[in-house]
């Protein structure tokens, strides 16, 4: 069983910065798919960035890119996400996830490929 534990979220205004952690036991982490979506009210949920391996590439959405970034701490068993410039759009509750191997962007890219969730974290940007 895998359990994954966000934090970082909270209140900020536009143009500023959060980093959110996902750590993550019970699997072996440098193997996992790390992937982060968000969902925002009376939206689907969608894909942020993820990661394939430790030292895999990484994929990120057009929408968040340049601004996001994703990292991993094998380490410490964890993920991050870098948020920059941030936009009141960008307003949403985050999860992390965790899959198998996951070695092309589009599996990467879909949550459908993902065994485990997180709680979610909510992220709030002001205008």
């Amino acid at each position: 069983q895998v359990q994954l534990v966000e934090s970082g979220g909270g209140l900020v205004q536009a143009g500023g910065s959060l980093r959110l952690s996902c750590a993550t036991s019970g699997r072996t982490f440098s193997t996992q798919t790390m992937g982060w979506f968000r969902q925002a009210p009376g939206k689907e949920r969608e894909f942020v960035a993820a990661s394939s391996w430790s030292a895999g590439p990484t994929y990120v959405a057009p929408s968040v890119k340049g601004r996001f970034t994703l990292s991993r701490d094998n380490a410490k068993n964890t993920v991050y996400l870098q948020m920059n410039s941030l936009k009141p759009e960008d307003t949403a509750v985050y999860s992390c996830a965790a899959g198998g191997l996951l070695v092309t962007s589009a599996r990467a890219m879909d949550q459908r490929n993902y065994d485990y969730w997180g709680q979610g974290t909510q992220v709030t940007v002001s205008s």
